[in-house]
C-alpha cells in the first residue's frame, strides 16, 4: 500500500513504478493510501471478493496503479440493496439536513484538493496544473452549489388554483417534487471527478441514493470522494461505487430496482445503455459525443479567438466531449489567426502529467489495451496526412517522454500525442467529420455567416458551439442558429455548476447542472384538495 506526498506537485520516482509499500505524509496531515487491489465500495466500507480480476495503469508511464477486482452481478445487487435500505432515512430528511453534509463534503473535498488533484493526475494522464485548479476544486463548486440548493428548500412544487376544475370554486391543486429512489451513473474517464460531481450532487440534495460506476480506466478518485462523503457525515449506503469493465455498466442498467440512470460516454454505447433502461422504463440522462463548431469572424479579436481554440483543443490533451475541433475562421483573418496559433502551440510543453510545468498530458491507457486510445487518435492523424484535403500544418508525432520510473528506470511506456492542427478544404473529410478524441484540430475557411451557421450545423452531433466576434447583435443572432445544447460567445468549455449541460441530436438528451438537473433526479405528484362537497348530481 502506498501513500504519498505533494509537497512538491512533481512526486518522488516511487509514485511512476507499480507502487509498493512507502509511505510519506500528506501536505494536509492526512494520507490517502492507493491499496494494491482496488474494490467497490458498498454500505460505507470497502466490499472485497473473490473472482476476475483487471489492471489499472497510468497513462504517464504506463506503470501498474493497482489491480481491480471487477464487481460481479451479486456485487451490484448488494450495492443497489444497500442504497435502496438508506433510502427511506436519507429522503426523509429535510433538504437542509441533507444540504450540510453535501456543503461539507465540498469543504473536505477543496481541503483534498492536491492529493485528489495528484491521484487523478496518475490515474487519467491529465496535468496536474488542471486537475489542482479546475477539475477537483470544480468537483467541489458543484457539491457546494446542490448543498445550497437543498438547504434553500429550491426542491419544490407549485400550488394552482382550480377554479374550472367542476369543484368547488375555492379548490386547489399542488405538486410535490419527489426523489426517485436509487439511481445510478456511469462516468467518463477524461473528467473522473466532475463528471461524478455532476451526477452525484443533484441526486443526493434531491433525496436519492446512488450506485455510480467509474470508468475502468480512472476508478480511484470515485472511491476517495466516497471516502470524503462518509467523513462529511453521509449516512452508509447512500453512496456507493462498483469498479469494474465493459461488463459492469449493464448489470446497473438492467437492475430492475434502479430508477435513474445517467451516462457520460460515447455515443455508441449511450444507443446501447438507452436501449437496455428501456426495458425497465428508466428515467435516463445522456451525455455523449460531439464535433463542436467555433466560428471565428472577422471582426474578432485574434488573440482571444487562438486562445479560445487553444483551450477547446488541447486542454486535457484534447479528450473532451465538447471540445470545439472544427474551426471556421473568416479569410480576411485566417492568415494571422493561424501564425498566432502555430506560435503559441509550438510553445506548449507535452510530458509528465505529475510536471506543473506541463501543458498536454498523456493519453488515456485502458485496462485491455494499452495504447488503444492513442493508437485510434493517430490513425485518424495518419488516414488525414494521406488525404489531399487536408494539410499538415503542425504536429501529427507521437512522443516519448522521458519520465522517471518508467521502464528501466528511464524512458516510459506512456501514450502521449503531440497537439496537431490541419487545415482543411473539405467538410465531409474523415477528420471533420468524426470524433477524435485527442488533440487534432481542423481549421476551415469561410466568408458568408450564413454559410458558415450552415456548415457549422452539419454534423450529427450538438453539444457545444462557439462564436468568437466583437457584434453583439451577431453573436446572438447565431447563437440562436446553432443546432447544440451549450453556446460560447467569446470563450470556449466554461462549465460552471451553474450551467445546464447536454446536448442535441446524437449528442444525447437531459441536462446536467444548473437547477434543470433537479428535473432529471426527481418525479412529480399531484395532489388535488377539494374545499366543497362532491358535485355527483349526474347520478341518482
Amino acid at each position: 500500500m502506498l501513500r504519498f506526498s505533494l509537497s512538491r506537485l512533481s512526486p518522488p520516482s516511487s509514485l511512476l513504478r507499480p507502487f509498493s509499500s512507502s509511505s510519506t505524509r500528506l501536505t494536509s496531515g492526512k494520507c490517502f493510501p492507493i491499496p494494491s487491489k482496488t474494490q467497490s465500495w458498498i454500505d460505507g466500507k470497502y466490499h472485497g471478493q473473490s473472482g476476475e480480476e483487471m489492471s489499472n495503469f497510468s497513462p504517464g508511464t504506463g506503470a501498474l496503479i493497482s489491480t481491480v477486482e471487477v464487481a460481479t452481478q451479486g456485487t451490484i445487487d448488494a450495492a443497489v440493496a444497500s442504497a435502496q435500505a438508506a433510502f427511506p432515512a436519507w429522503s426523509a430528511l429535510s433538504g437542509a439536513e441533507r444540504g450540510r453534509i453535501l456543503t461539507r463534503a465540498a469543504v473536505l473535498i477543496r481541503e483534498y484538493n492536491s492529493e485528489m488533484s495528484l491521484l487523478e493526475s496518475v490515474d487519467a494522464g491529465i496535468p496536474v496544473s488542471e486537475t489542482e485548479f479546475v477539475q477537483v476544486l470544480g468537483g467541489a463548486d458543484c457539491f457546494e452549489y446542490y448543498g445550497g440548493l437543498a438547504s434553500n428548500a429550491c426542491v419544490t412544487g407549485q400550488m394552482m388554483d382550480t377554479p374550472h376544475a367542476g369543484g368547488h370554486k375555492d379548490s386547489f391543486c399542488y405538486t410535490r417534487r419527489e426523489p426517485l429512489g436509487v439511481c445510478a451513473g456511469i462516468g467518463a474517464w477524461n473528467y473522473p471527478v466532475l463528471v461524478m460531481s455532476w451526477k452525484v450532487a443533484p441526486a443526493l440534495a434531491c433525496g436519492n441514493t446512488f450506485v455510480y460506476k467509474p470508468s475502468e480506466c480512472t476508478p480511484l478518485t470515485a472511491l476517495k470522494i466516497a471516502e470524503i462523503l462518509k467523513e462529511a457525515g453521509l449516512p452508509d449506503g447512500v453512496f456507493n461505487v462498483v469498479v469494474g469493465d465493459r461488463t459492469t455498466g449493464p448489470m446497473l442498467t438492467r437492475h430492475s430496482d434502479v430508477k435513474k440512470l445517467s451516462f457520460t460516454g460515447s455515443t455508441e454505447t449511450g444507443i446501447r445503455i438507452v436501449k437496455e433502461a428501456a426495458e425497465t422504463l428508466k428515467k435516463v440522462t445522456m451525455e455523449l459525443g460531439g464535433k463542436s463548431p467555433l466560428l471565428v469572424f472577422e471582426d474578432a479579436d485574434v488573440d482571444n479567438a487562438v486562445g479560445a481554440a487553444m483551450m477547446s483543443n488541447w486542454y486535457t490533451q484534447g479528450e473532451i466531449c465538447s471540445n470545439a475541433t472544427r474551426v471556421f475562421v473568416h479569410k480576411s483573418v485566417k492568415e494571422e489567426f493561424v501564425r498566432k496559433l502555430v506560435e503559441r502551440t509550438k510553445q506548449l510543453k507535452v510530458g509528465d502529467p505529475l510536471d506543473p510545468s506541463t501543458h498536454v498530458g498523456a493519453m488515456i491507457m485502458p485496462p485491455d489495451n494499452k495504447t488503444g486510445h492513442m493508437d485510434r487518435v493517430v490513425g485518424y492523424i495518419e488516414r488525414a496526412k494521406a488525404d489531399p484535403r487536408n494539410k499538415l500544418i503542425l504536429g501529427g508525432n507521437t512522443h516519448t517522454i522521458e519520465v522517471a520510473g518508467g521502464k528501466g528506470g528511464s524512458g516510459n511506456e506512456g501514450c502521449y500525442v503531440e497537439p496537431t492542427i490541419f487545415e482543411c478544404s473539405d467538410d465531409n473529410s474523415e477528420l471533420v467529420k468524426e470524433e477524435v478524441f485527442g488533440p487534432v484540430m481542423s481549421i476551415l475557411e469561410f466568408e458568408d455567416e450564413a454559410d458558415a451557421v450552415e456548415r457549422a450545423n452539419d454534423t450529427v452531433y450538438g453539444l457545444g458551439a462557439g462564436i468568437m466576434t466583437n457584434n453583439l447583435a451577431r453573436a446572438h443572432r447565431v447563437a440562436k442558429q446553432f443546432q447544440s445544447g451549450n453556446v460560447w460567445i467569446n470563450n470556449y468549455n466554461l462549465t460552471p455548476s451553474e450551467m445546464p449541460f447536454g446536448g442535441y441530436g446524437m449528442s444525447g438528451y437531459g441536462r446536467e447542472c444548473g437547477t434543470y438537473a433537479i428535473d432529471n433526479y426527481t418525479q412529480i405528484k399531484n395532489v388535488y384538495v377539494e374545499m366543497g362537497d362532491v358535485d355527483s348530481s349526474c347520478y341518482p
